[in-house]
């Protein structure tokens, strides 16, 4: 990620993809990464269906409970003892899946409060398998 002006911050985080449902019609897929205080959440809601189709997903901003498909992406880190974070609220998100294993990539930019200013961001879940535990698609308080 880049923090305006020029600082870079990057990590690595051992990652886990798990199916999620919430009912007939509502089934998507959660990726999430994490280590030390830093941490990558990302939502596939695949909408109509099961489909976790590759190609390109709409971006949805956090609180989007009527868009059918798309995806929904925040991240945590740490910087020096302070912790930092932000949700994209623009960009693309692409998506490859082959057998039990998924590849996500995410570009954007989003608001990053504890700086007050704009952020980019790129998330790479590369080649994560897929759980066979399925968790709920709804979103917790």
């Amino acid at each position: 990620m880049v923090r305006p002006p020029k600082d870079t911050i990057r990590f690595e985080a051992p990652a886990g993809a798990r199916r999620c449902s919430d009912g007939p019609g509502r089934a998507g897929l959660l990726l999430q990464g994490s280590t030390g205080g830093n941490g990558v959440i990302l939502w596939l809601r695949a909408g109509g269906g099961d489909s976790l189709a590759a190609g390109p997903w709409p971006l949805l901003q956090r609180g989007d409970t009527v868009s059918p498909r798309g995806a929904t992406v925040a991240v945590r880190y740490m910087l020096n003892e302070v912790a930092h974070g932000l949700p994209l609220d623009s960009g693309a998100v692409e998506v490859r899946q082959t057998g039990g294993v998924v590849t996500v990539v995410a570009r954007g930019t989003g608001l990053e409060t504890m700086a007050a200013g704009r952020v980019a961001l790129e998330v790479a879940f590369d080649a994560v398998p897929l759980e066979t535990v399925t968790v709920s698609c709804r979103p917790g308080p």
